[in-house]
């Protein structure tokens, strides 16, 4: 009677080892004020527990804590008072917005007029600031070199000036790290601010670490944006070398026809045969079909992208359902928004286990492929640093495979300038969303030039410059990994 009882019979059963997956908990404690501060609410959700962990950490620091504001801090900051813009097609006044400031080599968003109704001069940032992202997308974070040094950019702009030269790299280092920045967003409490004032900088702490430390991390940062400087340069170098072998004269100099001289829009006729089975007029730009023919004009060949000689595959990538997982279990995933810069921040990763047939096929990049976006914002151009290898790019951004290397640069030069991007730009089509598809990309025209050894020289010299922003890229990680290790997590 007892063999047959269903207790006696569950308690000889072999017991099953259920394996869980070990991920950390997150969790901290909060005070009773923190709890009546948020309105009596126990959910965790109410609080940032990273946050408050990331206090708790630098309370902890080995060494003593000041604030990166305020009177006794490390920093003074301020921010521009608003004005109204007055637009113009071009000037002498180029304005940037906030959100390039993490761009490696930042465009302008347009042109202002001298009697726009400021001091345009304290726009103008200065050399050794650190600039924050103050509305909006708050907190990123950039260091003024020759790069952004004396350009315009909008108030709604952080900048930050700090009382001692070794403390530039050092608090700029901090607020990069997750740690600091993960401060820098909340408020003493844990709740997320959405903009950041001066004042709150004198509420942010920060190590004050011996001033050996802080040289050294001064210093690895200047040499990284020193090389970032470095890298531009040569990219501006290799595209002038572009631009005088194929005599192009500034874009706004090209004669073109108009059907109407006097008409209120831009009209022009197109023959039948040239249509191309395309009825949209941006296609059939006069200033496109200019650049086309002087390309013919001086060049040793007008060719394709889609040209075997030039590239051996250009990807679009289908439309998919993404799953995102915790760092260890996926690929990094980088948006189209994040090819301009050169560290960008990934906070996706897509999973292994769902994705990983479609990210060999059609996500994967490699060094010296060429990227272009593809929807929205058409034709932004990056080449693919060594340290971005193995990262998954979004589906909407074209990836175009470089025959060899000793194509690569010269590509990814030709596209970046203004004549290339207007002939990919030409390829438009879409009525809500514009887009372009591998198809557009690979019928755009390519010119071969007719002297080869500066083609090389071109090719050569933005891949030194792909060279460089992965050193300075790890210059700026070695500075990271002293802030951790011997400053924010030092015993």
């Amino acid at each position: 009677m007892v063999n047959s009882n269903l207790a006696h019979k569950l308690d000889n059963e072999n017991t099953i080892d259920v394996e869980t997956n070990d991920i950390p908990l997150k969790w901290c404690s909060v005070s009773l004020s923190d709890v009546i501060f948020r309105g009596k609410r126990l959910e965790a959700s109410v609080f940032d527990v990273e946050a408050k962990q990331a206090r708790q950490i630098i309370k902890n620091s080995k060494f003593p804590s000041t604030t990166i504001g305020g009177e006794n801090g490390l920093t003074t900051s301020y921010t521009c008072a608003r004005f109204k813009r007055i637009w113009l097609e071009h000037s002498d006044f180029p304005i940037y917005q906030p959100s390039t400031i993490v761009d490696i080599k930042p465009k302008p968003d347009g042109y202002i007029s001298h009697l726009t109704k400021t001091n345009i001069e304290n726009l103008r940032v200065k050399k050794g600031q650190i600039l924050m992202t103050c509305s909006g997308t708050i907190g990123k974070v950039s260091y003024v070199s020759d790069t952004l040094k004396n350009k315009i950019f909008s108030h709604d702009l952080l900048r930050i000036n700090c009382k001692n030269t070794v403390d530039q790299g050092y608090v700029y280092t901090y607020l990069k790290s997750k740690v600091g920045n993960k401060i820098l967003l909340t408020n003493s409490y844990g709740a997320v601010i959405t903009h950041i004032e001066p004042e709150h900088l004198a509420t942010i702490p920060i190590p004050d670490a011996p001033r050996e430390i802080k040289e050294r991390i001064h210093n690895l940062i200047v040499q990284s944006f020193d090389l970032r400087d470095e890298s531009n340069e040569l990219i501006d170098n290799a595209t002038q070398l572009l631009i005088d072998e194929l005599h192009l004269p500034d874009i706004s100099s090209f004669e073109v026809d108009d059907y109407k001289k006097n008409a209120p829009v831009e009209t022009f006729s197109v023959k039948l045969s040239d249509l191309n089975g395309r009825a949209d007029a941006s296609y059939h730009l006069p200033i496109v079909e200019a650049i086309i023919e002087h390309l013919k004009k001086y060049a040793d060949e007008v060719t394709t992208i889609g040209d075997k000689r030039i590239t051996h595959d250009i990807v679009l990538a289908g439309v998919f359902k993404r799953t995102y997982v915790d760092e260890q279990y996926g690929y990094p995933f980088l948006g189209g928004k994040g090819i301009t810069q050169l560290a960008p921040k990934t906070e996706k990763f897509l999973s292994k286990a769902i994705h990983r047939k479609r990210y060999e096929k059609e996500l994967k990049i490699e060094e010296n492929t060429v990227l272009v976006t593809d929807r929205g914002t058409i034709g932004t151009v990056a080449l693919v640093p060594k340290h971005w290898n193995g990262y998954a790019v979004s589906q909407n951004v074209l990836k175009a495979v470089p025959s060899t290397n000793k194509i690569a640069g010269y590509l990814f030069i030709y596209l970046n300038c203004e004549y290339g991007r207007k002939l990919v730009q030409r390829q438009t089509y879409g009525s809500v969303v514009d887009m372009i598809d591998n198809n557009s990309l690979s019928s755009v025209e390519f010119p071969l030039l007719k002297n080869k050894d500066i083609q090389k020289k071109i090719n050569d010299l933005a891949l030194e410059a792909n060279q460089k922003r992965y050193e300075a890229y790890l210059l700026e990680q070695q500075a990271l990994e002293i802030m951790d290790n011997e400053v924010i997590f030092a015993k």
